[in-house]
């Protein structure tokens, strides 16, 4: 399984994703979730994949190489909206390939991809691009995308990150939403992958890879554990007198 976020907002946007894949108990392996194609001062391109593995891969593959060239990729595209076109194309063309084979080994045709940045003369953008090469994007009212396990890192999102959020409280908040889902899923997991992209930098200034032995993550999740034993403890005791109406 997987767990992705992209977070737009008026400061940037913020991108998170986790790097476990598995195939039952005993094939739990480490893959990057995240690509990045990058023309400084030009162009920034973030992609997150989530779904079926060799699906997510070729399609990754098939990007890349159409960079080198002639004709449509990337880094050619003149606006996002086009960009995450070019991303659903080169998803349908590995759904022409492959996914009749697939279905003879009642394999579903699983793939979902995130893409966002900035190109130079448009704002930034984030879409959301599903398995049939088609895309949603984000607004100031809906300013995050998840794929993969998205459940148990929503809540967060929901009651903290908005359109307004500064670039560091919002990757705060992914990474409070990433550790909700390491702990309630142990089909994802580390090492994670981040990436901050600050409004018209047109440039990766920020980019990790956060280990399980991080001391910042490892003091998040800590300290996150103990201010919601804190603020249980402190809610009001149950008045069941009150709660039946009585």
């Amino acid at each position: 399984m997987t767990y992705c976020v992209g977070m737009l907002m008026e400061a940037g946007l913020v991108f998170l994703s986790d790097t476990r894949t598995n195939a039952g108990v005993d094939q739990i392996n480490t893959f990057r979730k995240m690509s990045v194609f990058e023309q400084p001062g030009e162009r920034v391109l973030v992609l997150l994949s989530a779904g079926n593995l060799a699906i997510t891969q070729a399609v990754v593959s098939l990007l890349f190489e159409r960079q080198g060239k002639e004709g449509e990729s990337l880094l050619t595209a003149p606006n996002l909206f086009e960009a995450a076109r070019h991303v659903g194309d080169c998803l349908r063309e590995v759904h022409r390939r492959d996914a009749e084979s697939l279905a003879g080994f009642s394999i579903d045709f699983n793939a979902n991809f995130l893409l966002g940045g900035q190109i130079h003369g448009e704002r930034a953008r984030l879409f959301n691009i599903y398995a049939a090469g088609n895309f949603v994007e984000a607004t100031p009212d809906t300013p995050y995308f998840q794929i993969g396990e998205s459940k148990y890192g929503k809540p967060i999102l929901d009651r903290i990150f908005n359109w307004n959020s500064p670039l560091d409280e919002a990757a705060k908040c992914a990474l409070i939403s990433m550790d909700s889902t390491l702990k309630s899923n142990l089909s994802v997991g580390m090492p994670l992958d981040m990436l901050c992209y600050s409004r018209d930098s047109l440039k990766v200034e920020r980019r990790t890879r956060i280990n399980a032995d991080n001391p910042y993550f490892k003091n998040l999740r800590e300290a996150w554990g103990e201010r919601i034993r804190q603020a249980f403890a402190e809610l009001p005791g149950l008045d069941w007198e009150s709660v039946s109406g009585r």
